[in-house]
Formats: structure tokens, sequence, C-alpha cells
């Protein structure tokens, strides 16, 4: 899955008795005008205006500062579900109702409180944080803090420990609205210790470096997600029986599962390629492009020419083209040579660390939040 500058999507899972319910939410800080984030979480310009206009008529839009907050959903299929605007005491909503929108305004008091919560996997990750008493989307956001540097597919193992601390804003009723991740740990028995410190809306690890990273780790970030082939310059192919290169990763999932940019970048194919279906190619800063293909379907929006940033959903697993089973090809290359995903040494290398003007100021808020990650 967050209240940052930095705009990210969320993929949260509610469950019930019965079915599983799909939604995405976008959040972050009017630092931009509102027509940006709506843009980015792909909803049309038209239908960005309408909601620009409606919005407009229950809060006056020149009255927006940077520290307001937003919040839009949208449902499985992309389609608009709601905008959410924080601005002081109250929240200014527009909502999609039939094929009307409607506006209003809720009116809230507000206080703050910092929480603690840490745990063992005693099964998955996501299971044991809601014995802690977690909630999915917070697992998302906790998740998405460590997803450039954890794997939580494969590098997860029974008996790794995690712990986080958070700033959450609740109302009078018990109600909770926000809540941001100061800081937090992940302990395991394949990837080590790794930290995450929340400095002026970003997160740094324990040395200072920018947790994101140029890549994240895997292109889909929902669980139940397998790697079945791995880089090879010699494959029996499943279907041709007859042994070539496989120059990607295959991700097995369930049809329908969000593809996620791995960085930012710009689309520049779209379309059906013989033995890779429906396929995708986004290029990315120093020459690299990354290959998706067996594609169900491509995201709302997102065509050739399209920026994309990192996390962003842009298409769904299917198995189109010569495909024995419902997966996602993926592939990267700088220039015309393609490389081994899993073993790209921009996996892990960060894009920036704190400025020396910074470092004090940075390094007095980590020990205070080491305290408190490691009091257990």
């Amino acid at each position: 899955m967050q209240f940052y500058v930095q705009k990210k999507t969320e993929q949260i899972h509610a469950h019930d008795q019965e079915q599983e319910v799909f939604f995405k939410k976008y959040t972050g800080n009017l630092k931009q005008h509102i027509s940006i984030p709506l843009q980015e979480a792909g909803i049309s310009k038209e239908e960005s205006n309408a909601i620009i206009k409606k919005l407009d008529s229950v809060l006056n839009m020149r009255r927006i500062a940077p520290r307001d907050k937003y919040l839009i959903t949208l449902d499985e299929q992309d389609n608009f579900k709601m905008l959410v605007v924080t601005k002081d005491f109250s929240r200014y909503y527009v909502a999609k109702q039939g094929d009307d929108l409607v506006a209003g305004i809720m009116d809230i008091s507000v206080q703050t409180r910092t929480r603690f919560a840490s745990g063992k996997i005693d099964s998955s990750l996501f299971a044991s944080m809601q014995k802690e008493g977690l909630k999915p989307a917070f697992i998302v956001d906790f998740t998405d803090v460590f997803s450039w540097a954890i794997d939580f597919h494969s590098d997860t193992r029974e008996g790794d420990s995690f712990a986080c601390y958070w700033q959450e804003d609740y109302t009078i009723d018990g109600e909770t609205l926000n809540e941001t991740i100061l800081a937090a740990y992940y302990d395991g028995k394949a990837v080590g210790k790794t930290y995450a410190f929340n400095f002026e809306d970003e997160f740094y690890d324990e040395n200072g470096k920018f947790t994101k990273k140029m890549f994240l780790k895997s292109p889909i970030s929902v669980r139940g997600v397998r790697i079945t082939s791995r880089f090879t310059n010699s494959r029996m192919h499943p279907i041709l029986r007859i042994r070539r290169p496989h120059l990607g990763i295959d991700y097995a999932a369930p049809v329908g599962t969000p593809v996620e940019s791995v960085a930012d970048g710009t689309v520049i194919f779209q379309g059906y390629k013989g033995g890779f279906g429906n396929y995708m190619e986004v290029s990315h800063p120093n020459n690299y492009v990354t290959c998706y293909g067996h594609l169900k379907g491509y995201a709302k929006n997102v065509k050739k020419g399209s920026r994309v940033r990192q996390g962003q959903t842009i298409g769904y697993v299917g198995s189109t083209g010569l495909s024995t089973g419902p997966h996602l090809d993926f592939r990267l290359r700088q220039g015309n040579k393609y490389m081994d995903f899993l073993n790209n040494k921009n996996r892990s290398s960060a894009v920036r660390e704190i400025e020396p003007t910074k470092r004090e100021e940075f390094n007095k808020i980590r020990d205070e939040y080491l305290k408190i990650l490691n009091k257990e």
C-alpha cells in the first residue's frame, strides 16, 4: 500500500467469509494541483475535470494548502469511486453514485497518538501481522516500505520478526483516519535485519540511504506468486519442446493479478506480440527497458507514450500467446542485451542518501526510533 508527498498505489484485500474484495488507494499531500494525482491514478482528463468541478462546489479550491491530504479510491476495474480531501477538521468528498457524482462535507474532531507493534512470522507475513491486530491497509503500507529491499513472496521464513512504530489520527468515536509509519524493521533469515525510518516524508535505512531503489524487487506485489522459470541460456520450452534461451523470469500468478512497473518510465510498446501474447515494454533511465508478456490486458489509461511510476499497475496477469498457464514473462534489457533481473546490481542500489546538512537531524531521529523499535 500512506500519506506522503510521494504518491503510491496500494492494493488492499479485505476478506469476508464469502469472497475477497479488491480496491486501490492513492494518497498524498496536495503540493500539486489535485488534477495531477487524479491523472496519476489513471483517471481521464475529462472525468478529472468533472470531479474537480464537483469538489469545488463544497471546497474553494484556492484554499487548498500543501499540507492538506487527499485519498483517491478505485475499484477492481480502475473505475473512480471516491475522492476525499482532508483539510483542517473537515473531509470534503466527491463520490460516484451510479452514473452521477455527489459531493459533501464531513466535520471531524481529530486526535493523534503513536502506536507500536511487533511479532514473529508463523505462517505468512499477512496473517502474522493480522494476528497482532494490524489492518490489511496498514500491512500493505508496511510491505510497501520494504518493497525495494525484500521480496515478501520468496524472502519470508517462519520465525522471522517484524516491528513497526506509527502515528495515527483518530476521531472521538475511535475511527482511524490516517496511519503514518514512522519507523519499522524486518528481521529475516534470508535478508537479515532491515530498517526503515521516515524522515521528511521519505524512508531511509539506518545509514541514511534512501530505501527506494532503482527497481522494485518484483513486478508483482500481491501474495500467491511464485517464480517458475529463471533466466537461462538453455531451457526446454514447455510448448515447442525445443531448447532455447529464456531471457527472463516467469512469475506464476492467478489471472487478473496486477502487474506493476518496476521503475519510473515511459511505455514504448503495447500490443500483441507473437508468443508473448499481450505485451508491454517500458523504457527507463540509463537505457534500460522492462518487458511484460502474456498479459490478460492493460491497466486503464496506460498506453504507448504514457508515463508510469514505479509500483504503478500497468497490466494484469494472463495466459495469452504461447503459454501453458497464467503467468507473467518479465524481462530486463539494457540496449540490446537482456540481463538476469534477479542478479542485477541496480535492484539494490539506492537512488540517493541524506544530505550532509541534514545528517545530524536524521541521526537524532533515527536513534530515538531505534530505541522504540528494539524495546521488545
